[in-house]
């Protein structure tokens, strides 16, 4: 555990803990927040499906690149030195969307509200471990941290669209009043944040080693063991994304829902069915967690496609749920996977690419399924995405229960977040 940064402290060690637990929710939440809002900006900027999917996946490509390139500076340059840049680009894709108005714009606000939302996921949960050890030392093995991480994280997830919702459905002017909500209270976050203490002692007056990069060195015979790990990662994210870019879509052309609450809603049951099922089921042995989730998944998106062959709303709804807890399950388990097939010094960056992979895994098969919307009506193409990722997701459990040679093959219970 990194020691203490000296100075003089402005709030103590336990509030600063759900400080920077408050600040990791409201970022998270500003990444997901447009999921019930792509239907305004397409009327706005006159763009269609394809359009709306690249516009999500460069929120994702600016988040996998900050992760891999910038995350791992927190343990140089310390974790507040992280967390009050991540909350100023966040601030500044807001800002960027509100007085930017059509496409490039969008887009542009998107990559910065990645690398934002990137540079907090790879260093809060790094924080919040360091805090809590600093107020209770004694429990170096307390779950606390990771449990408070799990929820920040997927929690925020969930609530943004559900926020933006309610915004779009009761609030005038909505693109514009959504973006001043969030950048309040990410102002506000940042106040607290400066007021939390450092945990890592810099002396920012020495000259600094350059960076090295993250090194990836898996233990011998571990390859096929990561690409199995990877695959998880990537299938489990891939209906996230999709529910996140075109859920509003989905559920106007076979549920004739226009309800932007709705929306968010359905966005909101998937993401926080992915939360409670990694906190509920999470300390299961590896075998046992991928075997649920490989069961789970599958039963979610079978449902969806149902829900959109026979229209349901009701259906529809338990169907991310599902399809929402058995990705989170997948997820957590690709990442004890992948950590435990890494050797131990080169861990953080086998991490960082399991989560470039997964990352990837969010944008680019929502990219496919819509342009698989021009040429299929949205319920077979639907049935061809469930069917995908269930086989996809089935072999890569598979693989990766079969191929325990490198490694321990499990790693202790943990949250399934970059640190």
């Amino acid at each position: 555990m990194p020691p203490r940064a000296p100075g003089r402290r402005r709030a103590s060690h336990a509030t600063g803990f759900w400080f920077v637990a408050v600040a990791f929710t409201v970022l998270m939440a500003f990444g997901t927040a447009p999921t019930p809002l792509w239907p305004l900006y397409e009327a706005r900027d006159h763009f269609g499906a394809t359009t709306v999917t690249v516009a999500y996946a460069s929120m994702v490509v600016g988040a996998a690149g900050a992760f891999l390139g910038l995350g791992h500076l927190s343990d140089r340059l310390g974790r507040r030195r992280i967390i009050v840049p991540a909350l100023l680009v966040g601030i500044l894709a807001s800002v960027v969307l509100i007085v930017w108005r059509d496409l490039p714009g969008l887009i542009a606000g998107r990559v910065l509200n990645g690398v934002g939302l990137g540079l907090m996921a790879s260093t809060a949960t790094t924080y919040l471990h360091d805090l809590h050890h600093e107020v209770r030392p004694d429990r170096t093995g307390s779950v606390l941290p990771g449990v408070v991480a799990t929820a920040a994280n997927l929690g925020g997830l969930a609530s943004g669209p559900l926020v933006a919702g309610a915004v779009a459905e009761w609030l005038p002017a909505p693109l514009i009043t959504a973006q001043v909500i969030f950048t309040l209270a990410m102002a506000v976050c940042l106040a607290l944040v400066l007021c939390t203490p450092e945990t890592v002692a810099v002396d920012l007056d020495l000259e600094l080693p350059a960076a090295r990069p993250s090194r990836f060195v898996l233990r011998p015979g571990g390859r096929r063991a990561f690409g199995a790990a990877g695959a998880l990662g990537a299938f489990a994210f891939a209906i996230l994304g999709l529910i996140s870019s075109l859920g509003a879509s989905v559920l106007h052309g076979s549920l004739h829902t226009d309800s932007p609450l709705v929306v968010g809603l359905a966005a909101f049951l998937m993401f926080g069915s992915a939360a409670a099922a990694q906190l509920v089921l999470g300390r299961l042995p590896l075998p046992r967690l991928l075997t649920v989730g490989a069961v789970v998944f599958p039963v979610g998106l079978v449902l969806c496609a149902v829900a959109l062959q026979h229209p349901a709303l009701w259906l529809y709804l338990v169907a991310v749920s599902l399809s929402g807890a058995g990705s989170g399950l997948l997820f957590k388990g690709g990442v004890e996977r992948a950590g435990a097939v890494a050797e131990p010094a080169s861990r953080a960056g086998v991490l960082a690419m399991f989560f470039v992979v997964a990352y990837l895994g969010m944008g680019l098969p929502s990219v496919l399924f819509s342009i698989a919307l021009r040429y299929f009506a949205v319920q077979n193409a639907m049935i061809g995405f469930a069917t995908v990722l269930s086989c996809g997701a089935v072999v890569s459990v598979v693989v990766a229960l079969r191929d325990r040679a490198p490694g321990p093959g499990e790693l202790p219970a943990r949250s399934a977040h970059p640190s």
